[in-house]
């Protein structure tokens, strides 16, 4: 996040930022990351209309300045803005640009971005909707004591809720494996539930039926049964096919 400017050197932090943005191919890079789904650097030189490895260093720089954020995940390396402020200071240079924001388009098959495995838990459309639902119900919080980035932690409704739902929550705890964390998904760009507990939901889904696996590929399809009893964790009626 962009460090507040109550220093005496406030304008040159200033001037900082603002050429770090003025450039047109970091701006467009910028503008391209408003719609908050992570992008690598291949294809935000392709956004930017430049060389990868001059793409590298204007995100070096856009990082450096506190703009953007990475996060490795597998042996790929995606960019976020750094934050909301860095959002909100954007979105209002646009409104004075008088600039559209253009929507995010993924070229991932229909059936693959509905719903799908990532390893051994939920991804897809209907893996960040349950990420989502699962934050904003407040039944997991980031866990301010793991040294691991994205970790998170199971509050006191969290604990209850899953445990109403039939999820072992102690037998997720005991695998040897981190808990549970924001995974980034390839296809939306935004956080699935990862961890021994992303693992433990899958495998209750399936179980309950409100899953069904694809017998030639990694896509699961959501079933009328989790339409009817559990809806609101897949956003079912969005990404059910």
């Amino acid at each position: 996040m962009m460090t507040r400017m109550t220093t005496p050197d406030a304008d040159l932090r200033l001037a900082r930022l603002a050429a770090a943005i003025a450039e047109p191919a970091r701006a467009r890079m910028l503008c391209c990351l408003l719609d908050g789904h992570a992008r690598t650097a291949t294809e935000l030189a392709a956004v930017g209309e430049v060389a990868p490895s001059t793409a590298s260093a204007h995100l070096a720089r856009l990082q450096a300045e506190g703009l953007v954020a990475a996060q490795a995940q597998g042996k790929h390396r995606y960019f976020r803005l750094a934050g909301n402020e860095v959002a909100s200071a954007l979105e209002a240079l646009q409104v004075v640009a008088g600039v559209a924001r253009q929507p995010f388009e993924s070229s991932t098959p229909s059936r693959l971005r509905a719903a799908r495995t990532c390893y051994d838990h939920l991804a897809g459309a209907a893996g960040v909707a349950l990420h989502d639902h699962l934050r904003e119900q407040g039944w997991i919080t980031p866990d301010s004591t793991s040294p691991q980035p994205g970790s998170y932690q199971l509050s006191a409704a969290g604990e209850r809720a899953m445990q109403a739902l039939g999820l072992d929550t102690e037998a997720a705890r005991a695998r040897r494996r981190r808990f549970a964390c924001a995974c980034l998904d390839w296809s939306e760009r935004r956080p699935h539930l990862g961890g021994a507990l992303g693992a433990a939901w899958l495998d209750l889904s399936l179980q309950r039926g409100w899953l069904r696996r694809d017998l030639d590929s990694r896509a699961v399809r959501l079933t009328p049964k989790a339409l009817r009893e559990v809806p609101q964790l897949f956003a079912a009626k969005e990404v059910s096919s």
